[in-house]
């Protein structure tokens, strides 16, 4: 699969952006694989958490995201980031489909497993099973990461867990999961 041009275009930008404004604070930077299919799975409290996590890796990041960015004037630039549309409404496999070709062609491939926004980062919201049935029916690992804080204000931290692959007891790995993103919350 092509590597989108936009991506590439738009990284050093999105880099820069967040090195100036948001200054965050990284931890566990050399858990994230330089080559081979990986999940980074995480919470998500800020609709920039996208430019947060371009500026950790130089490899393209392919997101799952919310069906309403292809809508116009939105689909100018996320219908071209090499992202991956969800209807989050619908139970359909097909974001699932479209990851597992990226997993298979040894891609980054990140998702939320909330779904959407957290309000605050002291309370994980209910997760959704997907990234753990990806990562189990394609046996990738799991970098776990979990952000904190205040955008644009002193204090935001993104912290990435030690890789880790799941069973096949899904429910069982996503409780696990949530004791993960606690711990990396600390």
């Amino acid at each position: 699969m092509k590597e989108s041009i936009l991506y590439k275009l738009l990284r050093p930008i999105a880099k820069l952006y967040v090195k100036v404004f948001i200054r965050p604070k990284y931890y566990g930077l050399e858990n994230i694989p330089k080559e081979g299919k990986t999940l980074l799975v995480g919470t998500h409290l800020n609709t920039t958490d996208s430019l947060l996590l371009m500026s950790t890796t130089r490899r393209p990041i392919h997101f799952l995201a919310k069906k309403e960015l292809w809508e116009f004037p939105k689909v100018l630039i996320m219908g071209h980031m090499g992202l991956i549309k969800v209807d989050r409404n619908n139970k359909s496999p097909q974001s699932l489909i479209e990851a597992r070709k990226y997993l298979e062609d040894d891609k980054v491939v990140l998702i939320f497993p909330e779904g959407t926004l957290e309000k605050d980062d002291k309370k994980i919201l209910p997760m959704k099973i997907g990234a753990f049935k990806l990562a189990y029916d394609t046996n990738t690992p799991i970098i776990p990461f979990a952000i904190k804080g205040t955008y644009y204000k002193k204090g935001l931290s993104i912290k990435f867990g030690k890789p880790y692959y799941v069973s096949s007891d899904l429910d069982k790995e996503r409780d696990k999961f949530i004791e993960v993103i606690k711990d990396l919350r600390k």
